[in-house]
């Protein structure tokens, strides 16, 4: 692998570049913590995704990338680096070595959903599924009241055909629901069954970035990151929930309008998402090959 070495002040500019754009959002994170100000759609994003804000905010430089100067050598508290004569480097071999199960998973996982075309008819009915039939107190937002109230959201879900494919959506429908969906998806199908449509195989870009931290490129971290923000919104403009008041009017999937809409917007993101996914693919490739000599 050729290395491309970077000064010191180019790789602190870029480091402290990729702080300044994460705190973009852990800032307002931590002020709504402190507040105990809960954000229906934005905290998904730190309490769902594990991927903590102060590592949200750090910046690694990814494969081949050598770091020069004195200040470098604060990346040595990381086992996976090592000290070279030019400078402080990821140790690839030993990162991949050390995480060869989710480089494994992860890069069959993103080239089989690449391999698929989008399918757009799911209408973002996992979200109805996941309140079908519960009392108003079970409600995970019960902040925030349902559009068409519980019968009305009930009868969505029982007049549509509710097609989810996405494990980690589906292990959160009611159990009155489940049987519901045209699809019974397991952990063990997960690689068969994930298509770039889905709107939560998109925001997992973010997921499967920060679970190859830190061998990934901060940038391409906040690059999905900031992708599953916007596929959040839509998420979430397109579910049972009235959030109008805090800036995310409805697609109102109960209408043949509002899944026209649903479907335009999904398309668009998984259009957006195909390149963030083949840089995921090139990376996993670039670790597999430390495992695997020749591949």
């Amino acid at each position: 692998m050729g290395e491309a070495v970077l000064s010191e002040v180019e790789w602190t500019a870029r480091r402290d570049a990729h702080a300044a754009r994460a705190r973009r959002w852990t800032d307002p994170h931590h002020e709504r913590r402190a507040a105990g100000r809960k954000h229906p759609v934005l905290d998904f994003l730190f309490s769902y995704y594990s991927h903590r804000p102060s590592r949200l905010e750090r910046w690694h430089p990814g494969p081949g990338v050598v770091l020069e100067g004195a200040a470098a050598r604060d990346y040595l508290r990381w086992p996976v680096y090592r000290e070279t004569p030019d400078g402080v480097t990821l140790d690839v071999a030993a990162f991949a070595r050390e995480r060869a199960n989710t480089v494994d998973f992860a890069r069959r996982l993103l080239t089989a959903t690449a391999s698929r075309p989008p399918r757009l008819g799911c209408f973002g009915l996992h979200e109805w599924a996941m309140v079908y039939r519960q009392r108003p107190e079970q409600v995970r937002h019960d902040a925030w009241p349902l559009r068409l109230g519980g019968a009305g959201t009930d009868a969505v879900v029982e007049s549509q055909r509710v097609q989810c494919g996405h494990f980690d959506a589906f292990r959160f429908f009611t159990p009155e629901a489940r049987p519901r969906n045209a699809l019974q998806p397991t952990r063990e199908t997960q690689v068969e069954l994930e298509q770039p449509g889905c709107l939560h195989t998109t925001m997992d870009l973010f997921k499967w970035a920060y679970k190859l931290d830190p061998a990934t490129p901060s940038e391409l971290v906040v690059d999905c990151f900031e992708l599953a923000v916007r596929v959040r919104g839509l998420d979430m403009r397109a579910s049972p929930y009235d959030l109008a008041a805090l800036g995310y009017p409805p697609v109102r999937v109960e209408t043949a309008e509002g899944r026209a809409e649903y479907a335009r917007q999904q398309a668009a993101f998984a259009e957006e998402a195909a390149p963030l996914r083949a840089r995921l693919i090139g990376l996993t490739d670039v670790l597999s090959r430390e495992l695997v000599p020749g591949r």
